[in-house]
Order: C-alpha cells, then sequence, then structure tokens
C-alpha cells in the first residue's frame, strides 16, 4: 500500500500565518499537523511508501521537514509546479499527478496533510480489510452549517454508500465525510476515467460522489474526535485541546 498525503493547498483563509509556512506545517503543540497525520500512517506496516505533495512555493520547507523528522517509511516530497491558488491543480488533480510520476499500480490511503485528528488511521486500514472495498471515513454530525461545508453520504445498513455529495446546500444525511480514503489498485484507473470526462479535479469527495455509482465504497465510522483546521478560530480551538502533545 502507498500513502499520499494532501499537502498543495494555499490556505488563504489562515492569512498572514500560511503566507509564510505551509498550512500542514504550522505547529499544534510541540508537533505540526503533518507530524500528526504521518505519525498514524507510520503505524500502518502495509503502507511501504509515503508521498507528500507539495506546491511549487512551498516545496523546499516540506523536504526541510523530511530532513529533520527521521522517519521510518521511505517519504517523497512531490512538487505539483503550482506558484498560488490561481494556478493549484486541485486535490484529485494531485492524486492523478502523484500516481502518474511514480507509476502507482497499488492500493492507495490518501489523506490530507492539514487535519488533526484522535483516533487510530491503523483501525481505518483494519476495517478496510474486512471488506477489501474502497472505504471512507464518516461521523455523526448534527451542525448543519458544518455539513454544508463537507462532504456528506447516505449509507445503507452495512454503511455502504447509496448517496454522495459534496458541500450540499441541504444534506440528505448526517454523515459527514472526513478527508480519508482507502482505496483498491482496481480503483486507480477510475481516477483517470473520472478526470477525462471532465470530472471537478477540487475536493476528493466529487470524485467519491462519482465512484460509488461504479462500484462499492464502505463508510467507516471512526470512534474520536476530527478537526478541520480552516480557520483562525479553528486553529487556536485545536492549539487548545491539542496543547499537551
Amino acid at each position: 500500500m502507498k500513502a499520499i498525503i494532501l499537502a498543495a493547498g494555499y490556505a488563504t483563509r489562515l492569512y498572514p500565518l500560511t503566507e509564510v509556512t505551509a498550512k500542514p506545517l504550522l505547529k499544534v503543540g510541540e508537533k505540526t499537523l503533518l507530524d500528526y497525520v504521518y505519525d498514524e500512517i507510520e503505524e500502518i506496516e502495509a503502507v511501504d511508501q509515503v508521498y507528500i505533495i507539495s506546491n511549487h512555493k512551498f516545496y523546499h520547507q516540506f523536504e526541510n521537514w523530511k530532513e529533520m523528522k527521521g522517519a521510518r517509511k521511505p517519504i517523497t516530497i512531490i512538487d505539483d509546479g503550482t506558484n498560488n491558488v490561481d494556478e493549484r491543480l486541485g486535490a484529485i488533480g494531485d492524486i492523478k499527478l502523484v500516481i502518474d510520476k511514480e507509476n502507482i499500480e497499488d492500493e492507495l490511503l490518501i489523506t490530507a496533510g492539514d487535519i488533526l485528528f484522535d483516533f487510530k488511521l491503523k483501525d481505518f486500514y483494519d476495517h478496510y480489510m474486512i471488506h477489501k472495498k474502497d472505504c471512507i471515513c464518516v461521523e455523526e454530525i448534527e451542525d448543519m452549517n458544518m455539513l454544508r461545508r463537507m462532504g456528506v453520504a447516505l449509507l445503507d445498513e452495512k454503511d455502504k454508500v447509496i448517496d454522495f455529495e459534496e458541500k450540499p446546500q441541504n444534506p440528505k444525511s448526517n454523515i459527514g465525510v472526513t478527508a480519508f480514503y482507502i482505496y483498491n489498485k482496481a480503483t486507480i484507473e477510475f481516477i483517470d476515467e473520472y478526470l477525462k470526462q471532465g470530472g471537478n479535479p477540487d475536493a476528493p469527495g466529487h470524485f467519491v460522489a462519482w465512484l460509488h455509482k461504479k462500484i462499492d465504497v464502505y463508510g467507516y465510522r471512526f470512534k474520536g474526535q476530527c478537526y478541520d483546521i480552516g480557520t483562525h478560530e479553528s486553529y487556536a480551538m485545536a492549539q487548545q485541546i491539542f496543547k499537551k502533545n
């Protein structure tokens, strides 16, 4: 299994902090956001290579992080060639770039590099191994405004995805989708097909909304909390929650 950490965004809502520092490299407690994500991936024995996709502006910051990390798994930093928000490829565009550049033909674990969570990613992987079907992480959310800012899934009694919308104005359920995905190796060709058909290359949820109509995708109901660090307020809150780490 290969892991891709998405870290090529520009996080304009967090300016001026993210004008000079890549958002995944902001610190919460003694660790960067990227440290929290990578450390969980490192616990999954099946992952034998980690790719971090960056924009050109912050590429060298990620290379410096890699040099200092002392990671147990091999890490490759990939530059997507963009220098500003107007040039960005979108998350799915970046995933496709990594797949093509590194000739990936393996199972994929895909995560955002700027998200905080307190559950074990290994539990997500173990759940995937039960089904051996594409999996997404989901949680019940009662805040309607929050649901409107994320992917929302409708699941059947076996937690198979039967409907999915990215940032819906009128959510059909309270099942929010967080930025963690595991895909079979056979799914890789669907990413290419999706983009060739003109699929939205931005948020990863757009691909799931398209994919579940072709193959089975299951939801994993994680036990814990997940925090999207998207504003100065949410960043300050995360500092308080994780200040002992």
